[in-house]
């Protein structure tokens, strides 16, 4: 199946989820952070495990971008790509039960498989894990907003973009924090989502970078990810993974 066949699948962005437990279970066997990064090590090329080293150093899981009901796969996945890019681990997708997707022929050209997506059906229950993890809220917004310098994305911060034809529903700007908007000189007083995305998230980036110094994953976050990249550079690592505990097995003295 092609790569834009599988992305117009309703259930694609779903998949997309960073095992952040300490435990990973392949056939009925469980595998801990430090066993799956020790049985792939080995397998992995100097150089991608260079740059997995170099990207890990970058990223961060207090720069969320929240995309409410868009209609455009090829939106999200350019939205995606952007976030990956400036270093964000995370993001949030709400899909109304209801809604009429237009399908895209664009990818997300990989960026989906270095994210951790969550996808929620209400605009309530993304804000509520939101919330109830610390992070302040603010929905892109032509009115009664602030302009993006003023806001401080060295806190945890979320970041709602609207769909492409009524932007941020009410009730989740009834849920926000404030309402931010990019500052235009000219007679256009909207951008596409996905310009409005990159500009936003060079943003953030580039004042996290300048008062923060880079990504502020912990130790254990770093291996917990590690281990995750590490299994999705491989086609099939269950059985690698399960030939490894079992040569290990073999190993041990009985």
């Amino acid at each position: 199946m092609s790569e834009d066949v599988n992305e117009q699948d309703p259930w694609f962005f779903r998949k997309s989820v960073l095992n952040m437990t300490g435990s990973f279970e392949f056939g009925g066997q469980l595998f801990s952070t430090e066993e799956v990064i020790e049985a792939i090590t080995p397998i992995l090329t100097d150089e991608r495990m260079q740059r997995i080293d170099e990207v890990l150093k970058h990223r961060t899981f207090n720069m969320i971008p929240v995309m409410e009901n868009i209609y455009d796969r090829g939106n999200i996945s350019a939205v995606m790509r952007s976030a990956e890019a400036f270093g964000f681990l995370r993001c949030h997708i709400i899909e109304a039960k209801d809604a009429s997707f237009k399908a895209a022929n664009r990818v997300t050209k990989g960026a989906d498989k270095w994210m951790d997506t969550r996808v929620f059906t209400t605009a309530a229950a993304s804000i509520s894990e939101l919330k109830s993890e610390g992070y302040q809220v603010f929905a892109t917004s032509l009115e009664a907003s602030k302009p993006l310098e003023t806001v401080d994305f060295t806190r945890k911060t979320a970041i709602i973009l609207g769909n492409e034809k009524e932007g941020v529903s009410s009730e989740m700007q009834k849920l926000c924090d404030g309402h931010v908007v990019i500052p235009m000189k000219g007679f256009s007083q909207s951008f596409n989502i996905s310009v409005a995305a990159a500009l936003i998230f060079y943003h953030a980036a580039f004042q996290r970078q300048s008062q923060l110094g880079g990504g502020d994953l912990n130790d254990l976050e770093v291996e917990q990810v590690r281990a995750n990249y590490f299994l999705r550079c491989l086609e099939a690592p269950e059985k690698i993974l399960l030939r490894w505990k079992n040569s290990n097995l073999a190993d041990s003295p009985s």
